[in-house]
């Protein structure tokens, strides 16, 4: 198979939105959709009203019209909610989740794969992270019914992925196994889903698509070439430099002046260990150039994925106002990303771009009232009693710690569910009148987008993206072609 030269990465929640991946696909490249949060994506977008229709129209492709007519029943408000309503949750995201919110993700993952698809031939993929493990089996079903064409995963050990994927396209009914902190043996937490509670007692053969691990070291692609339920079909190597979380450092866990933890030579994956694993792979983090696409070619990849240069775009879902005010800062050579420690609630250091009015500021952060109304990262534990309990480091200190849970831990831990929500626009409004802050993340590369504007413009297109990144460059390839300085 040809696989595309240029992956366009799978950013946030509705960053990397299916309008991104839509006009990136067009263009004979993989567009993919970050396949975070899509649940709550869809409802915000039925009771903004959906405007321009796209969300109904997807539904009306849906194959289970049932599910369909209770979303828009439920959730649909023509002309959208009025600006100081609330948005209307779903129930929140558990190691089994309930049939409604079951239905709903299955529902919202087609939904955005057939909308990146619609009306063209090119390649789709869905990206998900494996440390959100409790929506992932309706959401891959989800994605395959809409024939999703690649599924990429990171943030973890993906390892059980690639079976599911062969189970799911002959539909046949999954599990997989769901971290529990403080598990005893034999006590596992499970997450099932069958195909058949959907489609009949035959549901019909789907794609299997094809599996990319995004990986940051030979050691853990050899792992899951090796010992995966089914087979990797390829691997996204990404570096330090990319936006997002970051797998942490290798060896001592040291500290910058800065309080960012420092990344060393133990860091950069061995390309040629990667290499003679025979599969595929595409560099990541800080590769938006031409000369970094040659040198990731020389050096034996098949291409490159690019998520920064992507985020910024006219096509992304980032909040507009927010786009614009970052792109001044990068042309004004004043835009500056801290790798924190310690935002994440997963504990993987996370690059959060720092700009006024957000969760980068201290007084904005320290204003928020924490709450965990979403889940997304909330981890299950296990109870006393053997039952699963849930908590997250973002949520209010003392629920977390009459949990169980560590109190150091929830220090400076922000809330990603509700402010990557708020940075792409769709921001809760709660009770009280507060409005949810946003917080943004990007790689470093986010210092150079000015190199895609034209003169006078202060923003630009995916196609501005990618005719940059296929000019032919002049500069020659380093000596060993191998991209791991970068």
């Amino acid at each position: 198979m040809t696989h595309p030269r240029i992956i366009q990465g799978g950013m946030g929640i509705d960053i990397s939105n299916w309008r991104l991946a839509r006009a990136v696909s067009k263009m004979g490249h993989l567009g993919v959709v970050s396949g975070t949060a899509l649940s709550v994506i869809l409802l915000r977008r039925l009771q903004l009203g959906d405007l321009d229709g796209h969300m109904r129209r997807a539904l009306a492709h849906f194959p289970v019209e049932r599910i369909t007519k209770r979303l828009l029943d439920t959730y649909y408000i023509p002309g959208g909610k009025p600006a100081d309503q609330p948005f209307k949750l779903s129930q929140v995201l558990g190691v089994q989740l309930p049939k409604d919110l079951e239905e709903l993700t299955v529902a919202a993952n087609f939904v955005e794969v057939f909308l990146a698809k619609e009306g063209h031939s090119g390649l789709v993929g869905v990206n998900n992270l494996e440390k959100v493990q409790f929506p992932t089996l309706p959401s891959l079903y989800g994605a395959m019914l809409a024939g999703v064409d690649y599924v990429l995963m990171g943030a973890g050990v993906p390892r059980a992925i690639p079976g599911i994927l062969d189970k799911l396209a002959g539909g046949e009914a999954v599990e997989l196994k769901i971290d529990l902190v403080g598990a005893v043996e034999g006590e596992d937490a499970v997450s099932r889903f069958d195909p058949r509670e959907y489609m009949g007692e035959n549901p019909p053969a789907l794609k299997r698509p094809l599996f990319l691990a995004i990986v940051s070291s030979a050691t853990l692609a050899t792992a899951l070439a090796r010992k995966s339920s089914g087979k990797v079909d390829g691997f996204v190597v990404e570096l330090a430099t990319a936006g997002g979380h970051n797998a942490p450092p290798r060896g001592a866990y040291e500290m910058n002046e800065r309080g960012e933890p420092i990344y060393g030579p133990r860091d950069n994956p061995d390309l040629e260990k990667i290499k003679d694993l025979g599969l595929p792979f595409w560099m990541a983090g800080s590769f938006a150039e031409p000369e970094k696409l040659a040198e990731a070619l020389q050096a034996g990849a098949v291409g490159i994925q690019v998520g920064t240069a992507f985020a910024f775009c006219d096509e992304s879902g980032m909040d507009p106002e927010l786009k614009r005010r970052a792109i001044d800062k990068a042309c004004d050579s004043a835009v500056e990303v801290f790798t924190d420690p310690k935002a994440s609630p997963t504990g993987f250091p996370f690059k959060v771009l720092q700009l006024e009015g957000t969760l980068s500021e201290a007084s904005v952060y320290e204003a928020r009232s924490r709450l965990c109304d979403l889940g997304g990262l909330r981890a299950a534990y296990r109870r006393e009693d053997s039952s699963i309990g849930y908590r997250c480091p973002a949520e209010p200190e003392a629920d977390y710690v009459r949990k169980g849970g560590n109190p150091a831990d929830t220090a400076d831990r922000k809330c990603l569910c509700n402010g990557l929500l708020a940075t792409a626009g769709l921001g809760q409004t709660h009770a009280n009148g507060d409005i949810e802050p946003p917080i943004m993340t990007a790689g470093d590369d986010v210092a150079h987008v000015a190199r895609f504007l034209e003169p006078g413009k202060r923003s630009y297109s995916a196609a501005d993206v990618l005719r940059y990144l296929l000019t032919p460059s002049a500069a020659p390839c380093s000596a060993s072609g191998n991209p791991q300085s970068a």
